[in-house]
């Protein structure tokens, strides 16, 4: 089944970037409905064309903090079936984290990932279509680094190491059959780690999404 024809607002200072990003997008089969390079313009954009879609950096004008990131946060509180994918260069923790906790109750996927370690565009169009599709996508760099800074007695630390192992994987928006190939196992057995993940952090059966919420709380620990 050929992938949807998707709507996108992008939201990238550099011009050079955002222009290639377009053309990518729209080579793909994409309609890239507004391409910006302020901050102040991506809400607006999102009201007039009401896109499928939101790729946006972090640091951007007017301020060059984290501009980008605070309009993608109000964006999914405001409208939550609207997915978000932060490209940016920055491997930040809490802007990770601030991203994933935002917007609650949004049904709209997200995802964080940085610039330059997306290797094939393949990759990077494959984080479009699981973000726009309601799907969960983080930088394994980042995944790394969260593990790394990890802490004791929290949620995850009841997970096994093969459940924490699929979690992480789960984090980087992989599928099951993703998973069952990267850790050499069956598709069932990685169905049944990720009932024990479900468990064990107390996810009940009609929890929706209990795949981001899962990942949320194996970022926040």
């Amino acid at each position: 089944m050929a992938n949807p024809r998707l709507r996108v607002v992008l939201a990238e200072d550099a011009a050079l970037l955002r222009e290639g990003l377009v053309e990518l997008l729209e080579r793909f089969g994409h309609d890239v409905v507004a391409a910006v390079g302020d901050s102040r313009d991506v809400a607006k954009a999102v009201e007039d064309h009401r896109p499928d879609l939101v790729v946006t950096d972090v640091r951007m004008p007017p301020d060059f903090s984290d501009d980008g990131l605070r309009v993608a946060m109000a964006l999914r509180a405001r409208h939550p079936g609207l997915g978000v994918l932060v490209l940016t260069q920055y491997a930040a923790m809490a802007y990770a984290c601030e991203l994933l906790e935002s917007g609650g109750d949004s049904e709209g996927g997200l995802g964080y990932l940085l610039k330059d370690r997306i290797g094939t565009v393949a990759e990077f169009l494959s984080a479009v279509q699981c973000v726009a599709a309601g799907g969960t996508v983080v930088d394994p760099e980042v995944v790394r680094q969260l593990l790394g800074n990890r802490r004791t007695s929290k949620p995850v630390d009841r997970l096994t190491a093969r459940e924490r192992e699929v979690l992480a994987l789960m984090a980087e928006g992989r599928t099951n059959a993703d998973i069952a190939a990267a850790l050499h196992v069956s598709q069932p057995t990685v169905a049944k780690n990720i009932g024990g993940i479900f468990q064990k952090l107390g996810l009940a059966e009609g929890d929706g999404h209990r795949r981001v919420l899962a990942v949320l709380t194996y970022l926040r620990s």
